[in-house]
């Protein structure tokens, strides 16, 4: 018995150093991984990080050649320094993306969650044709049908307003937000709805005190899109309106751009950068768990 327990031990150390060679490279996949993703990490706020150091700094060293990394001084003046351009500074753009921005997102949310439901729901002749009909506008590209739009909007005085902005970008928005919506639905199990149905409870019912809840994240998702997708939104902003009180926010930093008298502030272009990126990455973190919820739940689900 002694001598077969000591034949065995040489094979039990050789288990274990296998074993534990596993466990060091499963490690070092995990730090190589780590250090992937931070330096992607890096690479993508290295942006951002610039544009910050840069609004903070003053003029002069704002134009230095060649540039300092950081700001031997720091100053806010460039931020004051927006509230220069236009007849109402940075503010009033601030407000008119706001307002453009909030009714995207209202209007994207209503209309998105009732044909998701509708589609994911309910039966009715060509249902399938019309949802591969809905999905085919995704590839049509935006710039081709902005004079279509622009003659729509002119015809029922909707143009130079910021509704008739917010009314097209819904129209870009939904074709993404119903497909999204009917996904999210779909992946509520029926019984559920049975059960309620059979208490009693009306389809819009059941839709407003039930399901919104169920399909949180793929609201929240929408909710996400449509939001950063109007307020970053720079070519139809730029054509739809032409009085410069209503600008918003991208079109208005072109102004910065231009300058006043042929001059370019860059440290005030900076700020208004930040200014521009702050409310799209705090949304973003803020829901950042609804929102990878909700493309996992309305990808995967036919």
């Amino acid at each position: 018995m002694t001598s077969l327990h000591l034949r065995n031990r040489p094979a039990e150390a050789g288990a274990l150093t296998q074993q534990q060679r596993r466990r060091i490279r499963q490690r070092a996949l995990l730090l190589l991984k780590y250090f992937v993703l931070t330096g992607l990490a890096l690479l993508f706020l290295f942006p951002i990080a610039w544009s910050f150091l840069n609004s903070l700094k003053t003029p002069a060293e704002s134009l230095a050649v060649p540039p300092t990394y950081l700001p031997t001084a720091i100053v806010f003046d460039n931020y004051a320094q927006l509230e220069a351009f236009g007849n109402y500074g940075i503010i009033g753009h601030v407000e008119n993306s706001t307002i453009v921005a909030l009714l995207t997102v209202v209007g994207s949310l209503v209309l998105s969650t009732l044909g998701g439901y509708g589609f994911a729901r309910f039966n009715f002749p060509g249902k399938n044709l019309l949802f591969i009909m809905v999905l085919s506008t995704m590839m049509i590209p935006f710039q081709s049908i902005l004079i279509p739009l622009f003659v729509m909007l002119v015809r029922f005085e909707l143009n130079d307003t910021l509704i008739g902005l917010a009314l097209v970008y819904i129209t870009f928005q939904l074709p993404f937000g119903i497909f999204l919506m009917r996904n999210s639905f779909l992946a509520v199990p029926k019984e559920i709805e049975e059960a309620a149905l059979l208490d009693g409870c009306s389809s819009l019912s059941l839709l407003y005190r039930m399901m919104l809840r169920l399909v949180l994240p793929g609201i929240v998702t929408v909710a996400i899109f449509a939001f950063i997708n109007s307020w970053n939104e720079f070519l139809a902003a730029l054509i739809f309106m032409s009085d410069q009180d209503k600008f918003t926010l991208p079109v208005f930093l072109t102004l910065v751009r231009s300058g006043i008298y042929g001059t370019v502030d860059w440290g005030a272009l900076q700020a208004g950068v930040i200014v521009a990126i702050f409310p799209c990455l705090l949304v973003f973190l803020l829901l950042q768990r609804y929102y990878i919820n909700g493309l996992i739940g309305g990808a995967v689900n036919n």
